[in-house]
């Protein structure tokens, strides 16, 4: 009988946690899309799916304008491959968009003149212009436009959203916003029906075993819709009921078991975030209190959320503070040390492991 610790640890694999990819460009197409709010943390995100973790893989990919940093899905950032990003946002922007518009309600008479002047600027008199928010917001306000930061960031975001904005590549580390035109070339015309089923396929192979509502939180998506997608591909997809419910996957089965790992991973995970109705086969004990979470990141220990996890960078060194759920075996604490100092790898930094006594 399958349990909720099986279905985890499927999901390693599913993930590419447990059976990585040779590079980031390849993680982005395999997973369909991957949480980026934080650019620094998500990158790690990525980087801990490849075989050799390396940070100028996805830099360059996203210099390359391969991959995109951008809105999609949901209302806020993701990493998604550019052969991905159009008929994604085309799909599943039209119920994300009145999330952006409900915040600019108070620019709504200047939408159609903000809209033009960021299309000109980002078109440039000699050329096409890759510029960072801070430019944007300068050259905004020459033209009359004074926007605070979040109203700003906002208009960026909704303008991703109707693909006409998406990520330039980076400078110096910093975010730019660039054309999708310029970066994206135009796909064949979109199908809906066609893009409901390929991203039901692409779903469920790349995070199940998971539920219907699973792909309709992930991708901000009716039932209806999520159903109609699934239907069309029923047949190259399998499904097992756990729990009441009904869990799609790739065919075949289950991996073998492995090894129990350790990965420290940031809560925005696709691990956590990529799931909302079966998101606790993470903690089959039920050790992790439910609610806001209280650290930005997580120890995931055999496919288990055993504590919580703070980063902090420092010049030679980082240190994770790990804030367990209960008390760890040694050979938890050796699986996080391990992690750590993969992690401290990636970023070229001392790794240091501060573990905090479990809650009594």
């Amino acid at each position: 009988m399958t349990t909720d610790r099986d279905l985890a640890r499927w999901r390693l694999h599913s993930q590419l946690l447990a059976a990585p990819a040779d590079e980031a460009e390849q993680v982005v197409r395999t997973l369909g899309a991957v949480q980026a709010e934080n650019a620094s943390q998500s990158a790690w995100a990525v980087a801990t799916r490849t075989v050799s973790p390396d940070r100028a893989d996805l830099e360059t990919a996203l210099a390359s304008g391969r991959v995109l940093r951008t809105h999609v899905l949901r209302p806020t950032w993701h990493y998604v491959h550019a052969d991905d990003a159009r008929w994604l946002l085309e799909l599943t922007a039209p119920r994300v968009l009145p999330v952006a518009d409900q915040q600019l309600t108070h620019h709504a008479d200047d939408l159609t003149r903000l809209t033009d002047a960021v299309e000109r600027l980002l078109g440039g008199a000699s050329g096409p212009a890759h510029l960072t928010r801070a430019e944007l917001a300068d050259a905004l306000a020459a033209r009359g436009f004074e926007l605070t930061g979040h109203d700003l960031m906002t208009l960026l975001a909704r303008l991703e959203l109707t693909r006409l904005v998406c990520s330039g590549p980076p400078r110096d580390g910093e975010h730019t916003y660039a054309l999708m035109d310029e970066r994206v070339p135009a796909g064949h015309p979109f199908d809906r029906d066609e893009a409901l089923a390929q991203l039901a396929l692409r779903y469920f192979t790349s995070h199940g075993p998971a539920t219907e509502r699973d792909l309709a939180y992930w991708a901000t998506l009716t039932l209806t819709d999520v159903r109609r997608g699934l239907a069309a591909v029923a047949g190259r997809l399998a499904s097992f009921e756990h729990d009441g419910r009904t869990f799609w996957h790739v065919p075949g089965d289950p991996p073998p078991a492995a090894e129990p790992a350790g990965h420290l991973l940031q809560m925005l995970d696709e691990m956590y975030r990529g799931y909302q109705d079966s998101r606790w086969v993470l903690d089959a004990d039920g050790v992790v209190p439910r609610g806001r979470e209280a650290s930005v990141g997580m120890a995931i220990v055999d496919a288990q959320l055993v504590a919580g996890m703070k980063r902090t960078l420092k010049s030679k060194a980082v240190v994770f503070q790990i804030l367990p759920h209960r008390a760890l075996r040694a050979a938890e604490r050796r699986a996080i040390e391990r992690a750590a100092a993969r992690y401290g790898a990636f970023l070229g930094l001392e790794a240091q492991v501060e573990l905090a006594d479990p809650p009594r």
